[in-house]
């Protein structure tokens, strides 16, 4: 018997972070028994007296929205991260330990519309939320260099924990590098270090030859499925010039990163035609660290469903006490998303 990556189970290198993911292709063969829940695909309003993103509203802690007619930031009412948080270290016998971490919390309401999801902004909307994340960017490493690191993310879908429907997303800037970019930097740091090359540009030169996971690509940026990825149909945006932060793109680029999250997001809302949940970010190199060159902008996006709009991946047994566990290829996931219209499934 030979091998076959879409007959038997296999384990994948995540490149990234030098983790492993098992794949059990076999197992989309069983039939689905578990939980099957309903959609709630009501229409939501262009502006929501209740909603405390909407423009002119006022928000839970007595602070009352501008009339925004754009992209909007403020400081998040109930930060996760405090900047005046004091210096604070426990070490008891190496088994016990915590440390203390600063941080600023912001959110980015991505347009005046409560109705509104990035798949049914126009381009030029887009831009104008990527120019924020560049302002906000800016002005949160250079105005405190004790901020080390800037996650920009995005919850979409109350299945993800988002808490308001309104299109928006966050920007947490910390006083550490958390986990997961750390673990990438690791890697980037020693790929950069062997081969005096970015390690995804390296990954993308394999990609863009095989287009086995590629599902959109234009002048600028790559989406794809990456090779070992986790949840069902988990993307990846790699920028095809290497830059450490979203600061270096170009106005060219800002418009291509602007399209093909359009694109991508248009494909995830397509492919159970529903308002797709996920999880997203974007990974950047440490900021007020120094150089580091060996760092490649992307941007991951984490949905959590699995076989249509009602049925979702958990990361439950094996998962949780082995290691992540995928059951559909990311091939397959790649050719599903690909085939996918370009054109919203609502006109």
């Amino acid at each position: 018997m030979e091998f076959n990556f879409d007959e038997h189970p296999h384990k994948r290198l995540n490149i990234l972070t030098g983790e492993w993911v098992m794949v059990s292709p076999h197992r989309t063969k069983r039939p689905w028994q578990g939980k099957v829940e309903t959609v709630n695909n009501t229409p939501r309003p262009q502006y929501d007296a209740s909603c405390y993103l909407c423009p002119g509203n006022t928000r839970s802690d007595g602070s009352v929205n501008p009339a925004y007619t754009g992209p909007y930031a403020f400081t998040n009412d109930f930060s996760s991260l405090l900047q005046d948080t004091p210096e604070g270290k426990v070490n008891k016998s190496d088994l016990l330990q915590a440390t203390s971490e600063r941080g600023i919390c912001r959110v980015i309401c991505f347009s005046p519309r409560h109705d509104l999801t990035l798949p049914q902004m126009e381009v030029k909307a887009i831009e104008d939320v990527i120019t924020l994340w560049q302002t906000e960017f800016k002005d949160l490493s250079t105005s405190h260099s004790w901020i080390k690191h800037i996650q920009i993310f995005e919850n979409k879908g109350d299945v993800m924990g988002c808490s308001n429907p309104h299109p928006h997303g966050q920007i947490w800037a910390q006083s550490s590098v958390p986990v997961e970019p750390a673990k990438e930097g690791v890697q980037f740091l020693k790929y950069y270090q062997e081969n005096k090359k970015s390690l995804l540009s390296a990954y993308l030169e394999v990609e863009l030859e095989s287009q086995e996971r590629v599902i959109l690509e234009n002048e600028h940026f790559v989406a794809l499925v990456p090779f070992w990825a986790v949840w069902p149909y988990e993307t990846i945006i790699i920028s095809k010039r290497q830059v450490q932060n979203i600061l270096e793109f170009t106005e060219a680029e800002k418009t291509a990163l602007a399209e093909i999250l359009k694109q991508l997001t248009i494909k995830y809302d397509n492919l159970f035609e529903t308002s797709f949940p996920y999880s997203a970010g974007m990974h950047q190199a440490p900021v007020n660290d120094g150089d580091h060159l060996e760092w490649h902008w992307h941007m991951h996006f984490y949905p959590p469903l699995l076989r249509s709009a009602t049925v979702k991946k958990f990361m439950v047994g094996y998962e949780m006490l082995a290691n992540p566990q995928r059951d559909i290829t990311p091939e397959q996931a790649a050719k599903k998303l690909r085939d996918l219209s370009l054109v919203h499934y609502l006109g």
